[in-house]
């Protein structure tokens, strides 16, 4: 397998995800550079975050390399992870040590593919890519490309991908069995069994965010559970 050195250190190990939307209380910088480091004092071994204000906070906070991407919602355009070339840049520039991208088969903005972005990418930042896929054929492709990891980011959430309520483990281990370079498992994990059932069916390591850095949510699916049991029907 081809392991770019900054994955190294990431081997069976948790990355988490630190990101809140803006309708979130615990949006911004300062809160997030605070989730980052309460997810490196948990053992964490990477920290994957959104726009440049959070990624240069978090990567003076942690010491730990740092998974950027940049959300951006393109009228016309359905991916929003880091869709362009100069959103890939931003973030590199705010210290970025991984670019994220969209690298589903989908149209891309300026009219690139995936697979041009990710190419585009490399020779801009210098940066390793880690392209986030729906599909094993996206994440063929991406390697393909030049990606240097892939990730299931985005299986359940495209038109092309099934859409499950739990991890999409079947992807894990396709992508594994198939790929020279790193598969992380990321998308809905929210136990620790369902990490460590996709490290053993191949993930190199895996993201996981909602279920740790978001309490909104972690209320919500308490709550929900509550009603349902208590309440369904009445």
């Amino acid at each position: 397998m081809k392991v770019h050195p900054i994955f190294a250190s990431c081997y069976k190990g948790l990355i988490v995800s630190c990101q809140a939307l803006e309708d979130e209380p615990l949006h911004g910088s300062i809160f997030m550079a605070a989730m980052a480091r309460a997810a490196h004092q948990g053992g964490a071994v990477g920290i994957r975050a959104n726009t440049p204000g959070d990624i240069h906070a978090i990567h003076l906070a942690v010491k730990l390399p740092v998974v950027g991407l940049y959300k951006q919602a393109i009228p016309g355009f359905a991916p929003y992870i880091t869709p362009t070339l100069d959103a890939a840049v931003q973030i590199a520039h705010a210290g970025a040590d991984i670019i994220a991208v969209d690298a589903t088969l989908r149209p891309h903005p300026r009219h690139l593919s995936g697979a041009d972005l990710i190419q585009a990418v490399k020779i801009a930042t210098g940066k390793p890519v880690l392209a986030d896929v729906d599909t094993l054929e996206a994440g063929l492709a991406a390697v393909a490309a030049g990606a240097d990891a892939v990730s299931t980011t985005l299986s359940g959430y495209t038109d092309r991908s099934p859409q499950l309520e739990s991890p999409d483990f079947e992807l894990v281990a396709h992508l594994a069995a198939r790929l020279e370079v790193p598969t992380l498992a990321e998308g809905r994990y929210t136990r620790p069994d369902e990490v460590i059932r996709a490290m053993d069916l191949g993930a190199y390591a895996a993201v996981v965010g909602g279920a740790i850095t978001r309490p909104r949510e972690i209320t919500q699916r308490f709550c929900s559970a509550i009603e349902q049991h208590f309440f369904a029907g009445v």
